[in-house]
């Protein structure tokens, strides 16, 4: 069963292991920078990082230069750590062409198995009680996998930029929510 979990340190060495499984790959929706490795295997490392990003979901916390308030989450599969996705709560100029309000990654040894799309389906969930809707999901123009996953999810394709396919998709917010009113702001 596929479910969304709150970064937590008791998944550490799961953490690490997936990790590895993605190499030099980056790891979209998780926040994690490879040099910050180092840091993050230290004595309390991975606890402050999981802190710290479960503080960038309340409102008023600071947030360093460019990002918006998000959720991240850890996705499981049979209680097996195999990805990562994170609603954004508003958007910026950036995120309107890459990223959008979710990004994810699934594990190279988890993918194929509808992973990404079940957790998708949960997180635009978690992005419609934030009153989003609809909430705009990109992925590389080349990344077919990924397009399918957000089609497979109701996904209108609204354009491609630069290498970006922005979709939106609905999310069963509320009517006239942020991510409405995101999109027609920035047509």
């Amino acid at each position: 069963m596929i479910e969304l979990v709150r970064p937590t340190s008791l998944l550490a060495e799961a953490w690490w292991e997936m990790v590895d499984e993605f190499g030099a790959a980056p790891i979209h929706g998780s926040a994690y920078r490879s040099d910050e490795r180092a840091e993050l295997e230290r004595p309390g490392g991975l606890e402050a990082w999981v802190d710290l990003l479960a503080s960038y979901e309340v409102p008023g916390t600071p947030l360093p230069e460019g990002w918006v308030p998000a959720s991240y989450r850890w996705i499981l599969d049979d209680e097996r750590l195999v990805g990562t996705i994170t609603v954004r709560h508003r958007l910026n100029e950036l995120l309107l062409v890459v990223g959008g309000h979710v990004g994810y990654a699934v594990r190279p040894s988890a993918r194929r198995r509808g992973v990404a799309t079940t957790a998708l389906r949960l997180a635009l969930g978690m992005a419609g009680r934030l009153g989003i809707d609809p909430a705009l999901v990109t992925c590389e123009d080349d990344n077919v996998a990924s397009a399918r996953t957000i089609e497979a999810n109701a996904g209108v394709l609204e354009d491609v930029r630069g290498t970006s396919r922005r979709y939106w998709v609905p999310t069963g917010g509320a009517v006239g929510a942020v991510g409405a009113v995101d999109r027609e702001r920035h047509r």
